[in-house]
């Protein structure tokens, strides 16, 4: 069944305008509520949080309304990472959890994730139920079988506690300098509590949310911010999250940025000094010289499709324990789903263990040059079918031919085509990018360049 409204990591979309409507909400909720909490005994419940996006306080309302009709019970935790709520979601025996946000997009646009009762996010299949639920009319239950909402006052010390339980006992972080980039999102109070009780001196920016501020010129999709307060600040590294916490990208005291894919090599060397790494889970966007830097060592490492549930999927396939994505997302046993704080901290305790730093540590890693470009355009799933733009993708292959990798794809949360190009020379792979995007946009009237 192709589903309509969920692409990679939910439903997403402008507030406003379908699906992120009160409306639609509302009647989403009573459709996840029918469907996740389907066979239950007793009271249901879902557990329900946020980023910091000035919509959310509208959609979880809203969401709030639909699951009461749906006589499921609403647990409330405001603003906390994505990741703490899948932790949350398990820890407090919710039925489900859901997650309001947009992750890295603009603060105009938000969303909304589920996880299962395990802190999974949900398979294809249980979207696509959901998706069916809202094809009928809404219903309501019985006056005295409605649900209602309480508000869960210690969650985020919770998830706090929870994080500082990951990194080694009897160690801590004192002597550290630490500069935390929170996105103006979800981490900006639990992220640098994390840190700084671990014995860091953390110092923050873009950690005074508006609702309106959100990963604005701050974050992981934005580290020059980062780069510009680690080498201002004299700081031995810099941590950013994204809007919603489940991404991390980290700067060293040289002002080098170090993405997911130097993140993954930094703890798959971690796990294989313990004896605990089958091997390493990425993606059709992870770096070919991380693949060949991992197959050197013996370490052997598949792809998943792009988002970090087919990620996660692919680990519980293979049985690896270990996996990401080079915007920043990264899996391990700790927690069900990409967390930041967690990702961060293992490789602080891996830098600790070696008596070394971040930049000699990954410095080994030489990262092939990846261009990322985007091309603005609507329904750009179908538009990549065409058969001018399938040419141009094969002319663009044939050039590159084996000296780097091409992959052209529509995103799963925005109206783009994401463009990737990666080669051992960086004029090649800029070069190419721009042309292929000039190529592609003259076939397709309506797309505009990002």
């Amino acid at each position: 069944m192709a589903r309509k409204f969920f692409g990679t990591d939910g439903v997403r979309g402008r507030v406003g305008e379908m699906p992120m409507r009160a409306d639609w909400v509302l009647q989403l909720g009573w459709a996840a509520g029918k469907v996740l909490t389907q066979g239950v005994s007793g009271r249901p419940r879902v557990l329900i949080g946020k980023d910091t996006r000035l919509s959310g306080y509208l959609l979880e309302s809203a969401l709030e309304s639909g699951l009461a009709a749906a006589g499921v019970d609403v647990l409330l935790v405001g603003p906390l990472p994505t990741p703490a709520i899948a932790y949350l979601t398990r820890t407090l025996r919710a039925h489900a959890g859901i997650v309001i946000s947009a992750s890295h997009n603009p603060y105009e646009d938000n969303g909304i994730k589920f996880f299962s009762a395990t802190g999974y996010k949900l398979p294809d299949s249980v979207e696509e139920a959901i998706e069916a639920e809202l094809e009928k009319p809404m219903g309501c239950a019985a006056p005295e079988a409605l649900g209602k909402a309480r508000r869960v006052d210690d969650a985020a010390g919770r998830y706090v506690e929870y994080c500082k339980t990951t990194f080694p006992a009897m160690a801590d972080l004192r002597g550290l300098r630490i500069v935390i980039d929170t996105a103006h999102g979800a981490g900006y109070k639990v992220a640098p509590m994390v840190f700084s009780e671990l014995g860091a001196q953390v110092e923050t920016i873009g950690a005074q949310p508006d609702g309106i501020n959100i990963n604005d010129g701050v974050g992981s999709t934005a580290p020059a911010a980062i780069v510009a307060a680690v080498q201002g600040r004299q700081a031995d590294i810099g941590i950013a999250l994204d809007g919603d916490g489940d991404r991390v990208l980290l700067v060293d005291a040289t002002g080098k940025v170090w993405d997911g894919d130097a993140i993954l090599w930094l703890l798959a060397q971690a796990f294989a000094e313990r004896g605990a790494l089958p091997g390493v889970v990425g993606t059709v966007m992870t770096n070919l010289a991380l693949e060949k830097a991992l197959l050197e060592r013996s370490i052997p490492f598949v792809r998943s499709a792009v988002g970090d549930r087919y990620v996660l999927e692919a680990m519980q396939q293979m049985g690896y324990p270990l996996g990401g994505e080079n915007s920043g997302h990264i899996i391990t046993p700790a927690n069900t789903t990409g967390d930041a704080i967690l990702a961060a901290l293992q490789v602080l305790a891996f830098l600790q263990q070696q008596g070394s730093t971040l930049h000699e540590l990954t410095n080994s890693l030489q990262l092939y040059p990846q261009v990322l470009l985007g091309l603005r355009l609507p329904d750009a799933r179908q538009q990549l079918e065409r058969h001018d733009v399938q040419q141009l993708l094969h002319q663009a292959e044939a050039e590159l031919a084996g000296r780097g990798r091409l992959l052209v794809r529509a995103s799963g949360t925005e109206p783009l085509l994401r463009i990737m190009v990666e080669a051992e020379e960086p004029g090649v792979a800029q070069a190419l990018a721009e042309d292929l995007r000039t190529q592609i946009a003259a076939c397709v009237a309506e797309a505009v360049a990002v």
